[in-house]
C-alpha cells in the first residue's frame, strides 16, 4: 500500500494516513474486501510510532471506512457512494493546488513563475494557463 507522508507539513501524521487512505478507497485503489497492513507493520512500513498508525485506523474505524477484526486482520468496508462526491473529489483537488501555491510562494517563486512550471508540468503551452486582461 502507498501511503506517502509529508513530515514537513503542518497536517498531522495520523490525519494524513487517514485522508490518504480515504483518498484511495474514493478513488477506487482500494477496494470493500481488501486487507490493509497491521498497525505494525505500517508503522514500520512509514517509519513512524505504532500510536500515529493506531489512532488514524481507530478514526478509520469510527468513521465505518474499516473494520478490525481481533485475530483476521483489518479490511475496508462497503462504502456507499456520497451523491456529492464530485465536489468532494474536486475540494481535495483544490486543497491540494492551495498547499502546492503556498509552499512555492514561501520559497519566493512569483505566481508566473509558478504557472509556468505547472503548464510545463501539464504539457500545456507556456502563457495557455495565464490570466490575459
Amino acid at each position: 500500500m502507498l501511503v506517502k507522508l509529508d513530515f514537513r507539513s503542518g497536517e498531522p501524521i495520523y490525519s494524513q494516513i487517514v485522508a490518504q487512505i480515504r483518498q484511495m478507497v474514493a478513488a477506487g485503489g482500494l477496494k470493500p474486501g481488501d486487507q490493509l497492513p497491521t498497525v505494525r507493520q505500517m508503522a514500520t512500513d512509514l517509519r513512524v510510532n505504532f500510536n500515529t498508525v493506531a489512532r488514524a485506523y481507530r478514526q478509520l474505524d469510527e468513521a465505518g471506512v474499516i473494520s478490525t477484526q481481533q485475530g483476521r486482520g483489518t479490511y475496508i468496508l462497503e462504502q456507499p457512494v456520497p451523491p456529492n462526491q464530485h465536489r468532494i473529489r474536486r475540494q481535495r483537488l483544490n486543497d491540494l493546488a492551495e498547499r502546492f501555491i503556498a509552499e512555492a510562494e514561501r520559497l519566493g517563486y512569483a505566481r508566473e513563475e509558478i504557472v509556468d512550471s505547472l503548464a510545463a508540468a501539464l504539457g500545456v503551452p507556456q502563457g495557455a494557463l495565464s490570466k490575459e486582461d
